[in-house]
């Protein structure tokens, strides 16, 4: 659950949108409509993303199943569900993430989906040790693999280096692939 400064990605976002109004070299935000996110018209650059592992997870359908029982948990709960992943650092650059940004996700040593990033809330857990938590949508998108090797915590990711979305025919494609191969053609740059 959120801690005190539950409402932080909420500050950070209008921050964002002040910082656009007026005229700053540093804002970053963008208008979500769907899956795709539309850069505002007054931005100069595109949002940054964070690279994190995927600690557990065989494959996307691993993340997207964990995410589907965490909201099941939720309901039967009676809580409401929002998909949160918790970290001990707080990225110094939040406010170039939130709003436009999104969390990849590195699966098997391999860059294989992304998670848009709606907020970052930091809180300081019952030990009083400072963590944060990324909101992210639930919607897992695939992004087209790239190999990357095991790292601690988070990186940032610059757009320009950002694998992209994979198609919805290219991603039901690689979905129905056997996980081994789809990793083995990805890390033989077929794919």
């Amino acid at each position: 659950m959120p801690g005190p400064d539950a409402g932080a990605g909420l500050v950070l976002v209008d921050a964002a949108r002040e910082l656009l109004r007026d005229g700053s070299p540093y804002a970053q935000f963008a208008l979500e409509s769907g899956d795709q996110v539309h850069m505002h018209e007054g931005a100069r650059f595109v949002a940054l993303n964070l690279l994190k592992l995927c600690v557990g997870a065989e494959s996307i359908r691993d993340l997207e199943e964990w995410i589907e029982e965490t909201r099941i948990l939720a309901k039967r709960l009676g809580r409401p569900f929002e998909q949160a992943h918790t970290t001990r650092m707080v990225p110094k650059r939040a406010g170039e993430i939130v709003g436009g940004g999104s969390l990849y996700w590195v699966i098997k040593g391999q860059i294989s989906a992304r998670q848009n990033l709606k907020a970052i809330r930091p809180f300081k857990d019952t030990a009083g040790i400072g963590r944060c938590h990324l909101v992210l949508t639930p919607k897992v998108i695939p992004v087209e693999p790239r190999p990357c090797r095991p790292f601690q915590g988070w990186r940032y990711l610059e757009a320009k280096d950002a694998p992209a979305d994979l198609t919805r025919e290219a991603a039901q494609g690689l979905a129905a692939m056997p996980e081994d191969m789809r990793r083995e053609l990805a890390e033989l740059g077929l794919l």
